[in-house]
């Protein structure tokens, strides 16, 4: 078994899936959130993905905690975020990754 480690950046083709998945939850559910390749490689150090969002509620977005339970946003986050992850593995890794929601994120805004 490997212990290769990732350096700051989301290298395996299956992470960064989960990555934009992550990215097209937020920006589906209207969040202004975007997890980079750092953010994400700091998460991943739990290794529950609705462990994942639960921690980053609490360390970004505790503002949220006091108007919404924390199971219902990491519920839901992590729902939308599995339906898009099956989504992009049958349009292929390649073309699922290459989605900047970050900047459909700053588009929307600005218009």
């Amino acid at each position: 078994m490997s212990n290769t480690t990732f350096d700051q950046h989301v290298g395996d083709a299956t992470e960064r899936l989960h990555l934009s998945a992550f990215n097209a939850a937020f920006y589906e559910l209207g969040l202004r959130w975007h997890w980079d390749d750092a953010t994400y490689h700091e998460l991943r150090r739990h290794p529950c993905e609705k462990e994942r969002v639960r921690i980053y509620l609490q360390m970004h977005q505790p503002h949220l905690l006091t108007a919404y339970d924390a199971s219902f946003l990491v519920e839901a986050i992590h729902a939308v975020k599995a339906r898009r992850f099956e989504a992009m593995t049958h349009c292929g890794t390649q073309a699922a990754t290459d989605v900047d929601w970050a900047a459909v994120q700053r588009f929307k805004r600005d218009i």
